[in-house]
């Protein structure tokens, strides 16, 4: 799979198993990362190995507790260059702030901007991120990003859903909001040949991680409904949106979002919508590694290891990554084929 051998795998805190599974598919060792926590709360990391005229990948999410996570691949990334390393490439499978991208107000930082700047300051050159919550946040960072994508995980996810429960109705893919659409659109232009159409709900924020719905836009009585999200942080918007197609006669509702932030309250609210036969099935991606103690009936965790693997393998080759993405559509477009025999 991989031409090059010079090049390792690093997982910090964070990231460690989905790091073991990007290596087991790349068929290489995960190297080890020493990373020592004082009392006071200070981190030290040092790469156990050399590194010295290697291309490194160093993978770590940046999620709960975000400042922690932050700062250890920030001392890391520090580490590595101090180290020789020919190159750091960045893999933040969840991206910590991102939401941050704009001043909602007067006198609000723009955090997004920050971190990239961080980053890109402690000696990466270059970063990969899943699903960014805003795409333009690309352009924060002076080392070359790429955003991957997530759809066609989905994508694959719809098609098991519609064979395995035997689902013959017509199906829309719903976004929860307006900014939402491209993603959407993404998935639903990926089911070509099948009877699909798109939905959008409009929501009013009032403050953070607060949301009501003001209407539903599309056709989604007796049809069966995947609402398709970047993240769930504390279930609000979601589950408004959820039960906004039951009260407007959905037949079934399927939550499919990349990242599971699952901050209280989550948990409990999705587990309700499922418990009231609101919601069949919640699925998210393992870019957040979830604690036994945030999962629960009817959540569904499915791993985007493959997809980073192939990544950093054309990256290593030197290959294109949009050949990446037309490999998965030629696939995606088989099962299709093959469902409507």
């Amino acid at each position: 799979m991989v031409e090059n051998k010079n090049f390792s795998v690093y997982g910090l805190s964070a990231s460690g198993k989905l790091a073991d599974e990007i290596c087991q598919i790349l068929n290489i060792k995960r190297e080890e990362m020493e990373i020592i926590r004082f009392a006071d709360g200070e981190i030290l990391t040092r790469a156990v190995n050399s590194v010295r005229g290697k291309d490194i990948y160093i993978i770590q999410s940046t999620s709960n507790p975000v400042n922690e996570n932050l700062m250890e691949l920030l001392i890391a990334i520090d580490a590595l260059k101090r180290g020789s390393a020919n190159s750091i490439n960045v893999i933040i499978p969840y991206f910590g702030y991102a939401r941050q991208d704009r001043k909602a107000k007067g006198r609000q930082p723009i955090t997004c901007k920050l971190v990239a700047n961080m980053i890109t300051t402690a000696g990466a050159t270059r970063v990969m991120t899943i699903d960014l919550h805003s795409p333009q946040a690309m352009g924060f960072f002076d080392v070359p990003v790429d955003d991957l994508r997530s759809t066609q995980e989905f994508v694959k996810r719809i098609i098991g859903e519609i064979e395995a429960d035997e689902i013959t109705s017509e199906i829309t893919i719903v976004s929860p909001d307006h900014g939402g659409l491209v993603r959407v659109r993404e998935v639903a232009d990926k089911l070509t040949g099948l009877p699909v159409n798109i939905a959008v709900i409009d929501k009013k924020r009032s403050q953070p991680n607060v949301s009501e719905v003001q209407f539903v836009l599309g056709d989604v009585k007796d049809r069966v409904c995947f609402i398709v999200d970047d993240m769930i942080d504390t279930a609000g918007t979601i589950c408004n949106a959820a039960r906004a197609l039951k009260e407007n006669g959905a037949k079934e509702v399927y939550l499919l979002a990349c990242h599971g932030v699952f901050s209280p309250p989550a948990c409990e609210r999705l587990s309700a919508l499922i418990q009231e036969g609101i919601v069949k099935k919640v699925i998210v991606t393992n870019t957040i590694d979830i604690a036994p103690e945030r999962r629960f009936e009817g959540l569904e965790v499915i791993s985007i290891a493959e997809l980073i693997a192939n990544m950093i393998a054309a990256v290593v080759n030197k290959n294109s990554l949009s050949d990446v993405y037309s490999q998965y559509n030629e696939k995606i477009k088989e099962l299709i084929k093959l469902m409507k025999k």
